[in-house]
């Protein structure tokens, strides 16, 4: 390491202050160039240039990451200070250029993909041609994250009611959380299932399907399946686990199980002839948001997304508005 040196503003840029960040964040190098979608050599490049800048370690590797030194401590206490500044410029520097230039990032939950976030795009690219878009599939947490990294300008994300892990809870602080639309959730079951299913399409008590076996997602993913069917007295016997909405509805053709799928799941895939889909009796619904910082609404390319989201027409998709 060479020797301590009168340090110059130069010496510090946006990319390394985030880069420093993100290690304070998530403790190892490798988890930083994921967040911040660098790859693991770039990362441990600016960390070197860093250090041989400044003539003093900022990070201490470990068996299982990396602890920030004093030195690398104080460059993550003032970096969050120092990127909002920089951010808040950016921003002024876009009004500038008003909606004839520009990106915005946006982040969504898989269903969303082939549904809300096409539409969107295809809305706002017609409005305003000189803007474009990049995006970024993420589950609710993750998408929140990609927020607060500044990796994403807007994230719609969702929740179900009483979630113990509620991504917009203390994750989202300082963020501002939207309802935007409450998404019914679907019981989805072979035609010959049996146990109550009545040829129309009146809704199913739930508890009619506590003998049969169930297909689910993963299980950070099938938190609200489990407290649902335990509020009917029963615990799903799940035999299969898959996130991939054609594969469920193949292996409920298959007689494999039944599910339970949120209706955006549903909409840009076609039921199998021999499946069909229920309201449960009670009815049961998780609820889309908008996450945003509040800064970023000054932007007007974020704003005039935001107005797009909020106007567009979500009644195919059985999205019913969230707001009173």
């Amino acid at each position: 390491m060479t020797e301590p040196r009168t340090l110059l503003a130069a010496d510090l840029d946006s990319q390394t202050l985030r880069v420093v960040r993100a290690i304070a964040d998530t403790g190892s190098i490798t988890a930083a160039a994921a967040r911040l979608g660098y790859s693991q050599p770039a990362v441990s490049q600016t960390v070197r240039r860093l250090e041989q800048r400044l003539g003093m370690p900022v990070l201490t590797r470990v068996p299982r990451g990396a602890l920030l030194t004093e030195a690398g401590d104080i460059l993550a206490r003032h970096a969050a200070t120092v990127l909002r500044s920089i951010d808040s410029a950016a921003e002024e520097l876009a009004k500038l250029a008003g909606l004839r230039t520009g990106w915005v990032r946006i982040a969504a939950f898989p269903s969303a993909s082939s549904t809300i976030v096409p539409r969107l795009i295809e809305r706002m690219s017609a409005d305003y041609p000189g803007l474009r878009f990049r995006y970024i599939e993420a589950e609710p947490p993750e998408a929140v994250q990609t927020v607060r990294d500044h990796t994403a300008d807007i994230a719609l994300t969702f929740s179900y009611p009483g979630d113990p892990d509620d991504p917009h809870g203390a994750s989202a602080a300082g963020l501002t959380a939207t309802p935007l639309w409450r998404e019914d959730m679907i019981l989805i079951l072979r035609r010959d299932a049996g146990a109550g299913l009545s040829p129309d399409a009146s809704p199913l008590a739930l508890d009619s399907l506590a003998g049969a076996g169930w297909i689910a997602g993963c299980p950070r993913c099938r938190g609200h399946l489990l407290h649902l069917c335990a509020a009917h007295g029963f615990t799903p016997s799940i035999d299969y686990e898959t996130d991939n909405v054609s594969a469920v509805l193949a292996m409920v053709e298959a007689g494999l199980g039944v599910a339970l799928l949120p209706s955006l799941a549903l909409a840009s895939v076609p039921l199998p002839a021999n499946v069909v889909a229920r309201h449960p009796a009670t009815p049961d619904s998780r609820t889309v948001h908008l996450v945003s910082a509040e800064a970023s609404h000054r932007v007007p390319a974020i704003a005039a997304t935001i107005a797009a989201i909020d106007a567009l027409d979500t009644s195919a998709w059985g999205l019913a508005t969230a707001r009173s």
